[in-house]
C-alpha cells in the first residue's frame, strides 16, 4: 500500500490529507485544517501528527501564472517544446517578465473543432518561491510541487462524454474547464475569496473565527431573501464578492462553444451552506453540486463525515497527484540528474558541423559524423567527453547514495526524538489527569451546594409561573395572540404578542398593568410585518 501526504498552503491556512492507495482502492487516513503564524513549525506538527516522516509529500505551487498557446498538432515532441518555449519567451518580452527567474511546465489539450491545432496550457512560477518550498520541507520526503487548478480534476471521475467545470473557491479563485474528459482551460478570476476572508478577519481578528463564520453562514434561495438579510450580519461581506465571482464564472463558461453539463464547487467557499443552490439559480441548464472526491462512493461514511472530505478537497487532489494519478509532467520540484547532465553537455552525435545557429545566436555543440573517420583531435575530444560524463555519473550516484544514507539516519534520529517526546507527553497527560480529578471533585462539591440553593429557590417560587400564565390567559383580548413567553432572568418576563390592530394589543397591555399581573411594565411601539402587528412586552413578576 502506498501513501502520500497532500498539503495545500495559502496565507494563514493549511489543509492536509493523508491518502493511501492499494490497487484501485483509495482511502483517506487522516485530514485536517490548520491556521498558522509560523509556517515551518506548523508543517512540522502536521508531519509528526500524521506519522509522515518517510511518507512522500505533495504540496501546491504558489502564485503561478497560466497562459494558453495554440500549436500545430503534427509537431514532434522536441519541436513542440521549442515552439512553446519560443511563444513563452515572446510573451515574457511583451509583459516585461524575466524568463530566467521562471520555471515552467505545460499541458497539451485537443481542440475538437480544429484537429490540426493543439492547445498548450502553459504554467509558470517563480523559481525562488519553488526553492523556498523545497527548503521548508527539506527534512522530509517531498515528492511533487504541483498547480492546484490542474490537480483538482483528480477528485472527479471524468466521463468521456461529460463536459464539466470546477470552480475552486480558495483565496485565489480559479475555474478548471474539462471537455471530453480532458483539462482544456484554467481561468484565474479577478475576484477571489480572499476579499471575503479579509473583510471578516478584520472584524474578528482571527482567521479561525472567520472560517467558523463561513461554515455557519447559510445562503437562502430567492424565496428566503428577506430572512437571509435579517439573520446574518456577515452576508453583507460575503454576497457582493460571491456575486462578482458568479458573474465572472458565467462569462467564462458561457463563452465556450460547448455546453457544460456539470459545475462542481469546491474550496474554502464551499463550506458556506447552500452555495451550490445559489450557483444553481444562475446556471439553470447546468447541474451544480459540491465536489466530493470520487473514491468516497466506495467508502462507508456518514453525511456528516463527508464534510470532512469536502473541506480538504484541495489537499486530497494534491495527494492523489503524488500517488501517480492525474496529468503527468506538471511537477515543479525539478528534473532528474540525467536531464541536467544532457542540458549541460548538449551533446549530439551524427552531424557534420561543430557550430549551429540557435535563435540567431551561435550555440556550441559537439557533433561527430559517424560516416567519416575521426581525426586525432576528435578522438581526444571524444575521450575527454566520455571521461567527464563518467566522472559526473560517479559523482551523481555517489552523492545520491550518501544523501540517502544521511536522510535515513536523520529519519531514525527524528523517530527516536519523536518517541521520547511522546513518552514525556504521556507523563504530562497523567499529571494533568490527576489535577483534573482534583478539580472535578471541587466542582462537584460546588455544584451540590448550588443545587441545594436552587431547589430552595424553586420551592419558594413553585406557583409563580402557573399563576402568571393563568392571569395572562384571562386577560388576553380577543383577536390577539401570544407567540412566546420567556423568563429571561430571575423574575423578568418577556412576552411577544401579535394582533391585527393596535387596540387589541393596547387593551391587553393596559390590563396587565392595571391588574398587577406584571410590574415595571414597558413595551415597544410595535412592528407591522405582512399585515400583522408584533409587540414585545416586558415586566417583572410581583
Amino acid at each position: 500500500m502506498s501513501s502520500c501526504l497532500g498539503i495545500y498552503v495559502e496565507d494563514n491556512i493549511i489543509k492536509y490529507a493523508k491518502i493511501s492507495k492499494e490497487r484501485d482502492i483509495v482511502k483517506m487516513e487522516t485530514s485536517g485544517i490548520r491556521f498558522y503564524d509560523n509556517l515551518e513549525s506548523t508543517l512540522e506538527q502536521i508531519v509528526n501528527e500524521t506519522y509522515s516522516y518517510k511518507v512522500p509529500i505533495s504540496i501546491n505551487l504558489s502564485n503561478e501564472k497560466y497562459n494558453s498557446f495554440e500549436m500545430f498538432s503534427l509537431l514532434s515532441e522536441n519541436d513542440m517544446k521549442k515552439a512553446i518555449d519560443t511563444e513563452f519567451e515572446l510573451l515574457c518580452e511583451e509583459k516585461g517578465y524575466n524568463k530566467n527567474t521562471l520555471e515552467s511546465r505545460y499541458v497539451l489539450a485537443n481542440i475538437p473543432e480544429n484537429r490540426e491545432k493543439i492547445k498548450a496550457i502553459h504554467i509558470s512560477a517563480n523559481r525562488a518561491e519553488i526553492t523556498k518550498k523545497i527548503q521548508q520541507l527539506q527534512k522530509y520526503s517531498l515528492r511533487t510541487i504541483v498547480p492546484l487548478p490542474i490537480t483538482i480534476a483528480n477528485n472527479i471521475e471524468i466521463g468521456v462524454k461529460e463536459n464539466s467545470a470546477i470552480i475552486n473557491l480558495e483565496a485565489t479563485t480559479t475555474i478548471t474547464t474539462i471537455l471530453n474528459g480532458q483539462v482544456n482551460k484554467v481561468s484565474v478570476l479577478e475576484h477571489g475569496m480572499e476579499e471575503i476572508f479579509e473583510k471578516i478577519e478584520n472584524k474578528e481578528n482571527s482567521y479561525a473565527k472567520m472560517y467558523e463564520i463561513l461554515k455557519e453562514t447559510t445562503i437562502y434561495t430567492m424565496e428566503g431573501k428577506n430572512l437571509q438579510e435579517e439573520t446574518n450580519d456577515y452576508l453583507e461581506d460575503i454576497m457582493p464578492t460571491l456575486y462578482n465571482i458568479l458573474n465572472e464564472a458565467k462569462e467564462i463558461l458561457t463563452d465556450n462553444i460547448y455546453t457544460i453539463d456539470k459545475l462542481y464547487i469546491t474550496g474554502t467557499g464551499a463550506v458556506i451552506n447552500n452555495v451550490d443552490l445559489y450557483f444553481q439559480e444562475f446556471f439553470m441548464n447546468t447541474k451544480c453540486e459540491i465536489l466530493k472526491p470520487y473514491f468516497i462512493k466506495n467508502v462507508n461514511i456518514s453525511k456528516e463525515n463527508i464534510k470532512d472530505y469536502i473541506e480538504v478537497n484541495s489537499a486530497i487532489s494534491i495527494a492523489l497527484q503524488g500517488l501517480g494519478e492525474g496529468i503527468k509532467d506538471i511537477n515543479f520540484k525539478g528534473g532528474s540528474s540525467l536531464d541536467k547532465i544532457k542540458d549541460i553537455m548538449n551533446i549530439k552525435i551524427g552531424g557534420s558541423s561543430k557550430k549551429e545557429q540557435a535563435g540567431g545566436k551561435e550555440k556550441f555543440k559537439l557533433k561527430f559524423d559517424l560516416n567519416e573517420r575521426l581525426d586525432v583531435a576528435e578522438k581526444q575530444m571524444l575521450r575527454l567527453v566520455g571521461g567527464i560524463l563518467l566522472a559526473i555519473i560517479i559523482y551523481v550516484v555517489g552523492s545520491t547514495v550518501i544523501s540517502n544514507m544521511i536522510t535515513d539516519k536523520k529519519t531514525e534520529v527524528e523517530s527516536v526524538i519523536a518517541d521520547t517526546k511522546a513518552q514525556i507527553a504521556k507523563v504530562d497527560a497523567d499529571i494533568q489527569t490527576l489535577n483534573s480529578k482534583t478539580s472535578q471533585y471541587n466542582t462537584l462539591i460546588k455544584n451540590l451546594e448550588e443545587i441545594n440553593t436552587k431547589v430552595s429557590d424553586e420551592n419558594s417560587r413553585k406557583n409563580i409561573i402557573p399563576n402568571l400564565l393563568n392571569g395572562i390567559m384571562y386577560r388576553i383580548a380577543r383577536g390577539a395572540q401570544i407567540t412566546s413567553i420567556e423568563n429571561t432572568t430571575d423574575r423578568h418576563i418577556v412576552i411577544s404578542a401579535q394582533a391585527a390592530n393596535y387596540d387589541q394589543l393596547g387593551y391587553f397591555l393596559a390590563r396587565i398593568k392595571e391588574q398587577g399581573i406584571l410590574i415595571n411594565v414597558k413595551s415597544n411601539s410595535g412592528v407591522v410585518q405582512n399585515g400583522v402587528i408584533r409587540m414585545t412586552i416586558e415586566g417583572d413578576m410581583p
